[in-house]
C-alpha cells in the first residue's frame, strides 16, 4: 500500500507545530505518559488507523507498557491488566472517539468515573491526546498512510 500524498502535516509545517504543541501540553496533566499512549493507542485502534497502531504500540512499549497489555488493549474489558483509573481513561476515550455513535457521546457515567480518578489537569490531557489522536487518525486515514512509515 502506498499513500496518496505526502502527510499535509508535512506540506503545511505550522500543522506539525500545532500538533507538537498540542502533544507536549498532554504532558502538563500529571498523567503517566504510559497511560497516554494506551489512549492514543485505543482511539487509533477505533478509527482503524494503521499507522498510529503500529506507531503508538511502539511509543507505548518506550514508555514502558508490557506485551500482554498492549496485546489486550482493544479488549481492555475484559481482561484484568487496567486499573480502574486506566478502565476510566479507556472509556473516555471510546466515548470521545465515537462521538456520533450516540446522542448522549459522553454520559455522566462514564465522565464521572474518569472525574474521580483525574483531576481537572489530568482530564483535560486526556481530553486532548484523545483530541490529538483524533486528528492524527483522520489525517492518516484519509492519505491511507502506511504504517511503519515516518510521516510526523
Amino acid at each position: 500500500m502506498q499513500a496518496r500524498m505526502t502527510n499535509p502535516a508535512m506540506i503545511l509545517p505550522d500543522v506539525n507545530t500545532g500538533v507538537q504543541a498540542l502533544l507536549k501540553a498532554t504532558r502538563q496533566g500529571n498523567v503517566p505518559q504510559s497511560l497516554l499512549e494506551l489512549v492514543h493507542l485505543r482511539a487509533s485502534q477505533i478509527n482503524g488507523c494503521s499507522f498510529c497502531v503500529d506507531s503508538g504500540a511502539r511509543s507505548a512499549k518506550k514508555a514502558g507498557e508490557t506485551d500482554e497489555r498492549l496485546f489486550a488493549v482493544a479488549a481492555w474489558r475484559e481482561t484484568p491488566y487496567f486499573t480502574d483509573a486506566e478502565r476510566a481513561a479507556l472509556a473516555l476515550t471510546e466515548a470521545a472517539t465515537r462521538l456520533a455513535d450516540q446522542t448522549d457521546a459522553v454520559s455522566d457515567e462514564i465522565w464521572d468515573e474518569a472525574a474521580r480518578h483525574f483531576d481537572e489537569k489530568g482530564l483535560a490531557a486526556i481530553i486532548v491526546m484523545i483530541a490529538t489522536t483524533n486528528l492524527f487518525n483522520r489525517l492518516n486515514a484519509t492519505i491511507r498512510q502506511t504504517a511503519g512509515r515516518q510521516n510526523w
